[in-house]
């Protein structure tokens, strides 16, 4: 069984720290292997949608992204968790839109936040494969949600007023 990691609330200077990269040498191993699984297990069992490693203590380049239906995004698409080390947007549409987003580092507020509605990232495999890929609507959201969390930015500094 995984463990469930404590996530790091606003205020916190982990979350205003920009993330290390996964350096080569630690591609496939036991730790990072340990660190997604664990992840995921948190963000599972918070509802979440996505999650960063610094939401976790943990200050890397590591982020999930798992759109899926549950209490808190009762519309979300359906998707499997994709473990993304060191990612990197390539590309932002011009075409944007206003969604809802909340945090589990920020438990307490929602607010609508302006996103490209397309973005191209590129990414590494845990096993340290480079993937290129393109996210659209509510996973787009999610990639660019938490990308800023490895950049020590929160979605409340991003809120339309």
């Amino acid at each position: 069984m995984s463990v469930i990691l404590p996530v790091a609330q606003r205020g916190e200077d982990i979350l205003r720290l920009k993330a290390a990269r996964v350096a080569d040498a630690e591609f496939n191993s036991d730790w990072l292997m340990q660190l997604a699984s664990a992840m995921i297990a948190t963000m599972l069992e918070r509802s979440g949608v996505g999650i960063a490693a610094p939401q976790v203590y943990i200050s890397k380049r590591v982020i999930i992204v798992a759109s899926r239906p549950n209490l808190r995004y009762p519309d979300a698409p359906e998707m499997d968790a994709v473990v993304m080390v060191n990612p990197e947007i390539l590309e932002f549409s011009q075409a944007t839109c206003l969604g809802e987003e909340g945090c589990l580092s920020v438990p307490d507020q929602r607010g609508v936040v302006e996103r490209a509605q397309v973005v191209k990232v590129r990414y590494y495999t845990l096993q340290g494969e480079i993937v290129e890929k393109t996210f659209e609507g509510f996973p787009a959201r999610i990639v660019q949600h938490e990308v800023d969390h490895l950049d020590g930015v929160l979605f409340v500094e991003r809120m339309s007023t």
